[in-house]
């Protein structure tokens, strides 16, 4: 199928790292949606595409059933939204925004009233806390982490928490394979784990390139857990993996207060990216006491009803 549209999409490459922050960082950028590393890590699984219109960047998944990122930059919006219509149209499907966050939900409602069904998406909600928490573990609510740490470092007095770097990184991209290994055989779905591997691929080919953090727990000789993220904006640190031997008691914990104090102890937030519906997840998530989380929506056009002939 031929698109003529005045946005010209194409898979995410490195090199649009530069104009697409630019764009990002003129917006609130409030969400993982709007962080290069995390659209490019995932551009293959999701066909992410993005195309540059004025100021704003647009982003695309599925080209085949397209949806859309609610776009990001300066300049006037409308014409913005108007080149998304026309490409969605061109791809025979009404425009659908897969996220849309609560400032852009009543900027679209004001530009055309009653033209967009909006749902909330709670399975897509960020998670968001503050830094100093989860580095402190301080409070009632946060006492079970730092049990379980204090158990783990009871039991491995060994550990140690170290940088990820070109000495190590091929031992940790083993670790997540054995993780995916492990996960597959304790009933996790075999897509979504395929998902993820493909996404954190990326992540070890381009490690260095997109200039990510990473780190991760060494104990018993072995790697047991590792994290990596960047910062999302000037004020919230962006964790966007994080995995853990689960039958090792105090792994999970300990990785995400190390991981914490070493990266983002000098942002006032930290971003745990969504549950993506998962109960389980859910329930770690919020134990970790939230300070907001980060609410979105999906938005769908509505096709004018058509008039019935005389």
């Amino acid at each position: 199928m031929t698109i003529i549209s005045s946005l010209q999409f194409k898979l995410i490459e490195l090199s649009d790292r530069d104009w697409m922050e630019e764009c990002f960082r003129a917006g609130h950028r409030g969400s993982l949606e709007y962080s290069f590393t995390n659209l490019f890590v995932w551009r293959k699984v999701l066909n992410i595409q993005a195309a540059r219109f004025g100021g704003y960047a647009v982003v695309m998944a599925n080209s085949n059933n397209p949806t859309y990122v609610f776009p990001m930059g300066t300049g006037p919006l409308l014409p913005v939204i108007e080149a998304m219509q026309e490409d969605a149209r061109e791809r025979g499907v009404p425009l659908r925004f897969n996220t849309l966050l609560e400032e852009d939900r009543l900027r679209l409602e004001a530009l055309f009233p009653g033209r967009f069904e909006i749902t909330p998406i709670r399975h897509a909600y960020d998670y968001v806390y503050e830094s100093q928490k989860l580095i402190g573990l301080s409070g009632k609510k946060l006492s079970p982490k730092r049990n379980n740490i204090n158990k783990f470092v009871k039991e491995y007095r060994d550990w140690q928490f170290e940088t990820i770097d070109g000495s190590n990184i091929d031992e940790v991209h083993q670790m997540a394979h054995r993780w995916r290994e492990l996960s597959a055989a304790a009933g996790g779905s075999t897509e979504s784990l395929d998902d993820e591997i493909c996404a954190l691929e990326e992540t070890f080919r381009h490690y260095f390139e997109l200039r990510m953090d990473g780190g991760f727990i060494r104990a018993g000789g072995r790697i047991i857990a590792f994290s990596i993220g960047d910062p999302l904006n000037d004020d919230v640190y962006l964790v966007q993996f994080e995995k853990a031997f689960q039958e090792i008691p105090g792994a999970y914990q300990i990785i995400n207060q190390q991981f914490a104090e070493h990266f983002a102890a000098n942002y006032k937030f930290v971003n745990r990216e969504d549950d993506t519906g998962d109960e389980g997840l859910r329930r770690a998530k919020l134990s970790y006491d939230p300070i907001y989380l980060v609410a979105k929506y999906t938005a769908q056009e509505i096709e004018p009803a058509q008039e019935s002939e005389a």
